[in-house]
C-alpha cells in the first residue's frame, strides 16, 4: 500500500527547500547531541493504559534526535522512552537481541503485553530484525520506520569498512535474512520514505517490500533524511499511524511550515 504526504511547494524548488531544511535540522541536532549521549534513566511508573512507545535512533546518532517526536507522542498521555544502543555496535543483529531484552523489561514495567517501535534510519532496521527474525512480533504491535534502508542503500561506498554500513548494503546477509518468508508476522509496519532522502540510494529503498508483512509505505515529499523525525507533518502522521491502520495523507496546509 502506498500513501503520500504532499507538500504545497513547486517541485522545481522542493529539492532546494529540502536541502535548506536539512541544514537547519543538522545545526539544531548538533546542539542537542550532547544531551542524548547517556542512556536515559528509567523510572518506575504506574501501569500504562496504552502500549508504550520505544524510539530507536540511527547510525552514529543518539536519542536526542527524537526530542520533538517524543514530546508530541507523550503529549497524548502515551508512555514514551528512547533506547540508546552502543556506538561501538558492529552487528545490528546483536543490537536487536539487546532490544528484545529492553522490550521485555518495558512490557513488565508498564503492565502491557505489546509495545510500539519507532526507528529512524538504522534504528528501523534493528526493529524490523527483532520483529521478523527474533519473534518480536509477539511483543511489537506497530513498527514505524523513518528513512530506513529496507532494501539497502549504496550511498557513501567509502564507508564500507564499517561492519554496520556493510549490513545496510543491498547484498548483505542481514537484508537477505529479512527477505526470507515471515508467515504469520503479527506486527503492522509503516515505512516513511522520501525522494529527497540523500542517504537512501535509491530513495525507494526505504520502502518495505515483503509479501508476508502488513505494510503501509508512506511517501514524504520535500523532506530529507535528517528532518524525518523532526518535521511536524511527519510527526503528526506518526501519531496517527500509532493510533491504528488507515493512515491519512497530510494536506498542504498541514505542511505549511516548509511550504
Amino acid at each position: 500500500m502506498g500513501l503520500s504526504i504532499p507538500m504545497s511547494i513547486p517541485l522545481s524548488g522542493a529539492a532546494l527547500r529540502a536541502g535548506a531544511l536539512e541544514v537547519m535540522v543538522l545545526g539544531g541536532h548538533l546542539l542537542l547531541y550532547p544531551t542524548g549521549v547517556c542512556q536515559e534513566k528509567v523510572a518506575a511508573r504506574p501501569p500504562a493504559t496504552r502500549p508504550p512507545v520505544l524510539l530507536l535512533h540511527g547510525f552514529t546518532d543518539n536519542r536526542s534526535v527524537f526530542v520533538l517526536l517524543r514530546r508530541s507522542l507523550g503529549a497524548g498521555g502515551r508512555h514514551v522512552e528512547a533506547y540508546n544502543y552502543s556506538p561501538f555496535t558492529l552487528d545490528l543483529r546483536v543490537t536487536a537481541r539487546h532490544l528484545a531484552r529492553r522490550v521485555e523489561e518495558l512490557c513488565e514495567r508498564t503492565g502491557q503485553e505489546r509495545v510500539d517501535l519507532v526507528g529512524h534510519s538504522l534504528g528501523g532496521l534493528v526493529g524490523r530484525y527483532f520483529v521478523q527474525r527474533l519473534g518480536g512480533d509477539a511483543r511489537v504491535r506497530t513498527l514505524v520506520t523513518l528513512g530506513t534502508p529496507h532494501s539497502g542503500t549504496r550511498v557513501a561506498p567509502f564507508m564500507d569498512a564499517h561492519p554496520l554500513v556493510r549490513q545496510m548494503r543491498p547484498d548483505s546477509e542481514v537484508l537477505a535474512e529479512l527477505a526470507e518468508p515471515a508467515p504469520g508476522c503479527a506486527t503492522r509496519c509503516v515505512a516513511f520514505w522520501s525522494e529527497f532522502d540523500a542517504l537512501m540510494t535509491p530513495a525507494g529503498s526505504a520502502r518495505i517490500e515483503h509479501p508476508d508483512l502488513c505494510v503501509e509505505n508512506v511517501q514524504v515529499t520535500g523532506i530529507g533524511h535528517l528532518a524525518l523525525p523532526a518535521h511536524p507533518a511527519v510527526i503528526a502522521a506518526v501519531r496517527r499511524a500509532l493510533e491504528g491502520p488507515g493512515l491519512a495523507a497530510v494536506t498542504g496546509a498541514d505542511a505549511a511550515s516548509v511550504a
